[in-house]
């Protein structure tokens, strides 16, 4: 059986459920037609290690390292379908076990209009950067983050920096595992449309937005605060 045949049947014996807009996000589309023609499916690896000084990776190319109970909306259709997933936000990719073959397996970004994380009580909603005009352009079609909609929309791109082992060279650091360092790019929508890049600190904050520089400096500081993305959040409700 053909690797897209095998996602198409597991999406289509899934329970599936309307796409019901969240609040400021938009409908699905049309209906369940020429779903497997949307995927392209290829197996999902990861790089092994390669001698015996060495000792493996730390953290993942993933976003939990774990599959995740999720509602999936493929481009051009209405509905969602209910699968356990994870997003690999290096290749940028949708990652799922295959029912058949028992196997990892990875559709690109560009097949989705929303993923819905189902985790620990809360839904987490991802969709690409398609459409999106950024301050800072990207190469890819990247899945991001919405943390807030509305006039100052927040959104974040989860990304892993690759810090590859180094325990070679007579003088170098002795780093004898391979290393994915969590990086996000946080960028908040402005009044003209445009995405700003910006940092979750005070200067970043009023430098992209002026005009809110003393509303920013009453109610924001990441020195002292205990979750900068989470006042960022609320700060912005009060723009």
């Amino acid at each position: 059986m053909r690797l897209n045949s095998i996602f198409f049947l597991l999406l289509l014996f899934s329970p599936v459920i309307t796409a019901q807009k969240p609040t400021g996000y938009r409908e699905g589309f049309a209906g369940e037609n020429n779903l497997q023609n949307a995927l392209h499916i290829t197996p999902y690896a990861q790089a092994k290690g390669f001698d015996n000084r060495y000792q493996g990776v730390k953290g993942s190319p993933r976003l939990f390292d774990t599959l995740v109970a999720s509602s999936v909306l493929i481009k051009g259709e209405e509905l969602y379908f209910r699968i356990e997933c994870d997003l690999d936000v290096v290749k940028n990719a949708l990652v799922f076990m295959s029912p058949g073959r028992g196997m990892l397996m990875e559709v690109p970004s560009e097949n989705f209009a929303w993923v819905i994380f189902h985790k620990e009580g809360k839904d987490l909603f991802f969709r690409t950067t398609e459409g999106l005009i950024l301050d800072q352009e990207i190469k890819e079609n990247r899945f991001c983050q919405v943390l807030t909609d509305g006039p100052f929309q927040f959104i974040s791109i989860p990304d892993r920096k690759f810090i590859e082992a180094a325990y070679k060279g007579l003088y170098s650091p002795d780093l004898r595992y391979d290393e994915y360092e969590p990086v996000n790019k946080y960028y908040i929508q402005g009044s003209d449309s445009v995405f700003y890049r910006v940092q979750l600190t005070r200067r970043s904050l009023t430098k992209a937005f002026p005009d809110k520089k003393d509303l920013i400096n009453d109610n924001f500081n990441e020195k002292t605060s205990a979750d900068p993305e989470a006042d960022v959040i609320t700060l912005l409700g009060k723009f």
